[in-house]
């Protein structure tokens, strides 16, 4: 998106921003909030009041036009989730419930791809993105191997020092796991996190 508006920038006013830092920060900060109002709504704007030698930037986009000129990008988000499934030898049928947070997945032309490769399945939105994606690999990884090497029922936790500022992530059991001295279960653990799209 940001390479379409330098373009139009250009067309319109014969002057190349992409080589102005500040004015191209602006435009990608611009561009951010955009593409963030284009996840619920069809069509929006982009105002900046002197973008580069005062001259001042406006613009509208639709929500197609965007996912026109991210489509590539967009298919290139689908290649960690098939990567996954192959490392895993687990096919797509086999998937129960597909959460997604943060980043690209807030955007409805990403969303319906998955959804589409999960055959129609029914996307799980409901967990808070901005907290989970900064908190999540690393905690869940380590409570999933502590849970697997203790075989016991457990809720997910997002842990921090206060109890309190804990967040509730699901729960989940494991079920079939011998018990067995620490270390020797091997469980394969498959975590994806969706890059962002500009």
């Amino acid at each position: 998106m940001v390479n379409h508006f330098v373009q139009e920038f250009k067309r319109k006013h014969k002057k190349d921003i992409s080589g102005n830092p500040r004015a191209l920060r602006r435009l990608i900060t611009s561009c951010e909030w955009t593409k963030r109002s284009l996840s619920s709504t069809a069509q929006t704007t982009i105002e900046i009041n002197s973008l580069f030698e005062g001259i001042d930037f406006y613009s509208t986009i639709t929500r197609v036009r965007f996912e026109e000129l991210n489509m590539d990008p967009f298919r290139k988000c689908m290649e960690p989730v098939e990567k996954c499934l192959r490392d895993a030898k687990m096919d797509k049928s086999t998937i129960h419930d597909v959460v997604i947070v943060g980043g690209s997945t807030r955007i409805l032309r990403v969303q319906q791809l998955l959804q589409d490769f999960f055959n129609e399945k029914e996307l799980c939105k409901s967990i808070n993105p901005e907290s989970l994606t900064k908190l999540l690999p690393m905690a869940l990884l380590s409570r999933l191997l502590s849970l697997a090497e203790r075989g016991m029922r457990r809720s997910m936790w997002v842990e921090r020092t206060r109890p309190r500022d804990n967040n509730l992530l699901g729960k989940f059991e494991l079920n079939g796991i011998p018990p067995a001295p620490t270390g020797v279960p091997q469980i394969i653990v498959c975590l994806t996190l969706m890059p962002t799209v500009f």
